[in-house]
């Protein structure tokens, strides 16, 4: 049975693991030609290296147990076990999730949650240290000074939450529609509603803020803010 016969039925997640895994297996067979090619073109080119370093890298990858490496010659032959890789497609994207917390607490769905619930506090991690809040690196040389920096991100990362809620409950989520509003969206449109400066004289100064077109009105909208009158 091929791959795709076996995506018929299978789960998102099955599906996006059978493709990981052909991918790993189209950049092995390239890696091979390439290794084969180089040896081919160079006498000095050692074939025993070029093995070695393929083996070792299929078993970073976690596909040693597919295909059996060996040299005819000085060329590089692979060997795939079918059965082995009819079993690891057929498992691709398949986990099983393990707790010690009794069933008369946490039920199979619960458990199946709470662990696809740690994405999202990965994200967020990943959202106040390098993303959106950029929370490091920040140089500080009192204690409260750093509880005070990460409270702050903290409370910013609150706030982004808040935002993402408002905007995907007026406009949606880009998994249903790739043209949603998204919070790096919002931010970018509003940043272009700056408050302007307009010299009369001297001594006379005119601050005034644009008026919001209709894309940023939209957005003010979701998150129920309005612009100071005057």
């Amino acid at each position: 049975m091929c791959s795709r016969c076996l995506n018929v039925q299978a789960s998102p997640s099955q599906r996006i693991g059978r493709h990981r895994l052909e991918d790993k297996v189209a950049k092995r067979q390239q890696k091979i030609a390439e290794r084969n090619e180089r040896v081919e073109q160079s006498v000095r080119c050692n074939p025993e290296a070029g093995l070695l370093m393929l083996k070792q890298w299929m078993v970073r990858h976690k596909i040693a147990h597919l295909v059996e490496l060996h040299l005819e010659g000085r060329k590089i032959v692979g060997s795939v076990d079918p059965q082995a890789e009819f079993r690891a497609l057929q498992l691709a994207g398949c986990y099983v999730v393990v707790t010690d917390v009794p069933k008369e607490t946490l039920d199979t769905q619960a458990v199946h949650d709470s662990y696809v619930a740690l994405q999202k506090v990965e994200r967020d991690f990943r959202t106040m240290k390098t993303g959106l809040l950029e929370s490091r690196p920040v140089f500080v040389r009192k204690n409260s000074r750093t509880r005070g920096h990460v409270f702050g991100c903290m409370l910013a990362l609150k706030l982004s939450r808040e935002v993402e809620r408002r905007l995907a409950a007026t406009f949606g989520t880009t998994d249903k529609d790739p043209r949603a509003v998204t919070l790096p969206d919002a931010l970018e449109a509003l940043h272009r509603l700056c408050m302007l400066a307009y010299t009369i004289d001297d001594k006379t100064t005119v601050m005034r803020l644009p008026r919001p077109d209709d894309h940023q009105r939209k957005i003010m909208d979701a998150l129920q803010i309005s612009l100071p009158a005057g």
